[in-house]
């Protein structure tokens, strides 16, 4: 036919032409395996897994285990850790046979970072990055849950700008996918960035209105905003909705903090001890436990919770405050202890990649290197301006002696209006010695009243100091109009 060679030339063009597809072919499934294989080298072995566990068949139709797990992690809540552990081992054993479900790689990453998020075992993360990159491989167009994997990994390592990148890409594959709003919100609340969390949670709300996970999302934004009594309102509504017992624990958690940071610590351990009783792996409740009764002078209960959180939850942060309810009676060798524990902690973090500086600076500002402490925070500052971050910094500023820098941090943690409104304690015990230093007592004496007001029991080690510094003051002088207490006054 006309427009076509003749039949001589493309007979002598198909060998060359195949012999090219097939290269290519190869090529690509060599690029393939080479992925698959290194990602597979990360799955337990025969030889180094535990030995199978057969579970009998679920009675009453109920589900299995992995079931269980699977619509949790899917659903974004919680799930029991024997669930998880059940989980895993089903899709590591499953994707030895069948290395390119991207699918089952994506519900695998997703189960490595809720494991290590309960457990604080950062080993786990490395884990989970190459599972949800593998899922992304084999998988790579509209897969909107390896992408949402890939948001709550960079949220339990506190990366906070990678979160917010995976979480929008997810979001632009699938804009009515509701379990990825939740992750945004973490990632902007810790990048400080509390107008787009508020939207954000106003479009969950749109999509996914009622449910219990939206509303505990939607408490952690009241409280960012200072409504405490909205928040707390709407965790106990959750709660009362949750579908699990562990669902319904994290809740329960999550309002014991709440209690606490108000001063209620008759609540706060009754939510504390509810949260236990429903989830004996809630770690974070067993720790909430130990902050309620070292405040109330309950000093060998506190050393109990507190230890058994560390035993299976081992946070730099529990070991901090552990630390500090040491040194407050006296026991400084024990102090140092967990202090050690704490800088072990922070190490094997980032050794899978999650940061911990936050925590880090806190400690150094208090009981060892302010200036490293600064350079820490700094850094942290310039990565993800987050509220805690602002408050931290300040305060290793001030500890340092550079107070007036660090009245502009605090003044940003404290802000009401451009910040997230939150009513913190420590926060306004940290600004009003800050403001002492530099001689302002009336604002001074405000925000040292303002943080024992909000919870006369915050801190075993700060809340006596404001005490102190209030006394300190004395008080104000009656002859001078309200708003007239100090030189802060003239300027």
């Amino acid at each position: 036919m006309d427009g076509q060679p003749p039949t001589s030339v493309t007979s002598s063009r198909r060998p060359a032409l195949a012999g090219r597809v097939v290269r290519r072919l190869l090529l690509v499934a060599a690029v393939v395996c080479v992925t698959l294989g290194a990602t597979l080298l990360l799955l337990p072995t025969a030889t180094t897994r535990r030995p199978a566990v057969v579970h009998p068949a679920p009675a009453h139709g109920a589900p299995a285990s992995g079931a269980l797990a699977l619509a949790a992690v899917r659903g974004g809540v919680p799930a029991a850790l024997p669930d998880l552990t059940a989980l895993i081992g089903q899709r590591e054993t499953y994707l030895r046979v069948h290395p390119k479900d991207g699918a089952s790689w994506a519900v695998l990453g997703a189960a490595y970072v809720e494991r290590g998020r309960r457990t604080a075992q950062a080993a786990y993360y490395p884990r989970a990055e190459q599972a949800l990159r593998t899922s992304m491989s084999t998988l790579p167009k509209n897969n909107a849950e390896a992408l949402d994997g890939l948001a709550a990994l960079a949220n339990a390592r506190r990366d906070f700008p990678a979160a917010r990148k995976w979480g929008e890409t997810a979001l632009k594959q699938a804009p009515k996918r509701w379990t990825t709003y939740p992750l945004l919100i973490d990632a902007y609340t810790g990048l400080g960035d509390y107008k787009k969390a508020r939207s954000t949670l106003d479009k969950l709300m749109a999509l996914h209105k009622g449910r219990p996970v939206t509303l505990a999302q939607a408490a952690a934004v009241y409280r960012d905003r200072g409504w405490r009594e909205d928040a707390a309102a709407t965790l106990t509504e959750a709660a009362a909705g949750a579908r699990t017992p562990v669902e319904q624990a994290s809740y329960q958690e999550q309002a014991g903090q709440l209690a606490w940071e108000r001063g209620d610590t008759t609540e706060a351990l009754r939510r504390f001890g509810e949260a236990v009783r429903l989830d004996p792996d809630q770690w974070a409740a067993r720790a909430g436990q130990g902050r309620v009764l070292a405040a109330l002078g309950r000093t060998a209960e506190a050393v109990a919770a507190y230890r058994a959180a560390l035993a299976r939850q081992p946070l730099p942060q529990y070991a901090l405050e552990l630390g500090e309810l040491y040194e407050s009676v006296g026991l400084a060798d024990k102090a140092r202890e967990q202090y050690d524990l704490l800088r072990a902690r922070v190490g094997a973090a980032a050794a899978g990649g999650a940061d911990e500086e936050l925590v880090l600076g806190q400690f150094e500002a208090d009981h060892g290197d302010p200036e490293s402490a600064v350079r820490r925070l700094r850094a942290e500052w310039r990565r993800q301006p987050g509220i805690a971050v602002a408050d931290a910094l300040g305060w290793a500023l001030h500890r340092t002696g550079e107070d007036e820098e660090a009245l502009k941090f605090a003044g940003i943690a404290t802000d009401k209006v451009h910040g997230g409104g939150v009513r913190s304690a420590l926060y306004a015990y940290h600004r009003g010695v800050i403001e002492q230093r530099l001689d302002r007592p009336g604002s001074a004496r405000r925000h040292l009243q303002d943080a024992l007001r909000i919870n006369p029991d915050f801190s075993l080690l700060g809340a006596p100091a404001a005490r102190a510094a209030l006394a300190k003051l004395g008080e104000p002088d009656a002859s001078l109009p309200p708003d007239v207490k100090g030189p802060e006054s003239k300027r």
